[in-house]
């Protein structure tokens, strides 16, 4: 008896049937287990192409005003100002305030107000975490309680208006997240709103 007259028989019966209907679908689960690499590899391709070209949104930056610029980007409230501020419920702040605080949210980033050399990255004295930038000719500005870990520049990084230094926080003597912007010249502390203000830079 030949193959086609066997396999005609077998069809003929239940075991037959379901013999050969197990064996199809080993076939097509073996073909399919065979093609998914190659199904899904232009796909995955394709994707990766797509997403590496999406454009990835930069991090808002300060405005400037030649080679200067403000500390934050965007809008922000205003804190203590220079001289005699106060703080209800905090027995640990001077009255004397000698800097200028400006408020965004914890974490926002905070940037070098002009070029210069940072002479300071780390902990320092009441500031906290904090960043000193010497500007040249007497000039020094200080960044004070930023988050700890936070810092994305180090002692003897040269700095321009607009580079990251690190993240607004509430290390050191602060009774919440701000950036304590302090002016010294010639290590004298000066108000920074006039500062500024002689480099088309007005705080609020």
């Amino acid at each position: 008896m030949g193959a086609p007259v066997i396999a005609a028989a077998a069809l003929n019966t239940r075991t037959g049937r379901k013999i050969l209907i197990g064996a199809i679908l080993v076939v097509l689960l073996g073909t399919g287990f065979l093609l998914t690499p190659l199904i899904a590899i232009p796909f995955a391709v394709s994707g990766a192409s797509a997403t590496a070209n999406q454009p990835v949104s930069d991090t808002e930056l300060p405005a400037v005003s030649g080679e200067w610029g403000y500390p934050l980007a965007g809008d922000y409230a205003k804190g203590r100002g220079f001289g005699y501020h106060p703080v209800e419920g905090c027995s640990y702040c001077k009255s004397d305030h000698r800097g200028y605080d400006m408020d965004q949210p914890c974490g926002a980033t905070v940037f070098a107000a002009g070029p210069g050399r940072v002479t300071v990255a780390g902990a320092y004295f009441d500031y906290g975490n904090a960043v000193v930038i010497d500007h040249g000719g007497g000039v020094v500005t200080i960044y004070g309680h930023m988050q700890w870990e936070s810092l994305r520049v180090g002692v003897g990084d040269e700095v321009s208006a607009g580079t990251p230094l690190g993240a607004e926080g509430s290390t050191g003597r602060s009774s919440g997240c701000h950036l304590h912007f302090e002016v010294r010249d010639s290590g004298v502390r000066i108000d920074p709103e006039p500062f500024m203000a002689n480099l088309g830079l007005r705080l609020k």
